[in-house]
């Protein structure tokens, strides 16, 4: 960006792994602050060598960052942690309930030499019964309802991406946000918390007030009654699929027009979208059967020619090839560990018409051990100490 970067001068200590916390950092780092991650000495955070699905979650969310490595059982490194966060505006972690507390590295211990200190704690619970509780993304998604109404009857199915992890990272940051705006007016920081469980609670919302105002307990989503009479994935001619949705009454006369369903257009019992969910079996069939006879590419050019809610389903290797998600600005090109050049999403924010960009690659395990240690006013031979006791 050719601007000042929105969070440029804040400086933000990550102790964290997996994704809810390093989503919470790349946000902030994306976005102009100096976030310094925390990371165990020699190969670093384990989120480096997952294999499998877990294969793209270190490189997804850690550009923009520096590195420490910090042995915090050695007093050395225990005493680097601790100058380093007085330091800090803001400090984030999603380390199990009281794991930083027992090294002296709570809110409550570090508010007393750093009062300015913003602390964020990405927690699988918030206080409740289950706040003790270890989480994953899969472990609230199947006690918080998401992956029952995400399968069919009988099978729940967790959703195709680690949507709390991300989204309870952004929850973080919406936090972090308000405290520093509150900051200016106080001068004083807040502990803020950001519940894994709560975000899929929150997800769970309309179906929970769809249950408290009919009184009938929202179905699944593969068997649930659509709100619109069409909005559905269709195949197609050639083996591939879409998803069409006509969700307003004039949607639906241009869509009879442009599919050639006159008698449908004018058959009383589908004159309204109420009507026509009643009467679905009436007409889908036949739709099916029409839209077997096209290709994607064809029902794709009728529903962007008349303005219909379409999308072809896609899978997210093919996105690298997608021309909205190649604009420019949309990707930004890291190195991987081998040396390899890829494209990772930028976040989705412009700011005048601009993405953030990759300002930092990806960094090695405590490549700015050095560099921030030096920033502190350790001097060189405390320098070489911190280092030697990390070989």
């Amino acid at each position: 960006m050719t601007r000042t970067l929105p969070l440029a001068g804040i400086r933000v200590i990550e102790f964290s792994h997996m994704i809810m916390g390093p989503s919470c950092g790349l946000i902030l780092a994306d976005l102009g602050a100096d976030v310094v991650k925390v990371e165990p000495p020699g190969a670093g955070d384990n989120t480096r060598r997952l294999a499998g699905s877990g294969a793209g979650f270190f490189v997804s969310f850690n550009r923009n960052k520096r590195s420490v490595s910090v042995d915090m059982k050695s007093p050395a490194g225990l005493a680097f942690a601790r100058k380093l966060t007085g330091s800090a505006d803001v400090v984030i972690e999603n380390f199990r309930p009281g794991a930083l507390a027992k090294l002296g590295l709570d809110y409550a211990a570090l508010k007393s030499t750093n009062p300015r200190l913003i602390y964020c704690s990405l927690k699988g619970f918030l206080a409740g019964p289950y706040e003790h509780r270890a989480a994953l993304d899969e472990v609230v998604q199947m006690m918080g309802g998401l992956a029952y109404m995400t399968g069919p009857p009988g099978r729940p199915l967790r959703a195709g991406a680690s949507v709390n992890d991300i989204m309870g990272g952004m929850f973080g940051v919406i936090g972090i946000l308000a405290a520093l705006q509150q900051r200016h007016a106080t001068g004083l920081g807040v502990e803020i918390k950001s519940g894994l469980f709560e975000n899929n609670v929150l997800l769970m919302a309309t179906h929970m007030m769809q249950y408290a105002i009919t009184g009938r307990p929202a179905s699944p989503m593969p068997n649930r009654i659509s709100a619109w009479a069409i909005y559905d994935v269709f195949d197609t001619a050639g083996g591939g699929q879409v998803f069409v949705g006509v969700v307003t009454d004039t949607q639906w006369a241009a869509f009879c027009d442009a599919f050639d369903l006159a008698e449908l257009k004018t058959d009383p019992d589908c004159r309204t979208n109420v009507q026509r969910t009643g009467v679905r079996e009436k007409f889908m069939p036949r739709l099916r059967t029409l839209m077997a006879q096209k290709t994607r590419a064809e029902i794709v050019a009728i529903c962007e020619r008349i303005g219909l809610p379409y999308a072809p389903i896609m899978r997210p290797e093919d996105l690298f090839d997608d021309p909205h998600v190649n604009h420019p600005g949309a990707m930004t090109e890291i190195s991987l560990p081998d040396g390899r050049k890829t494209r990772v999403p930028a976040l989705p924010i412009e700011f005048d018409g601009e993405r953030p960009r990759l300002r930092r690659e990806v960094p090695r395990a405590g490549e700015h051990i050095a560099e921030v240690a030096r920033e502190l006013g350790l001097a060189d031979n405390d320098i070489a100490e911190l280092m030697k006791a990390l070989d």
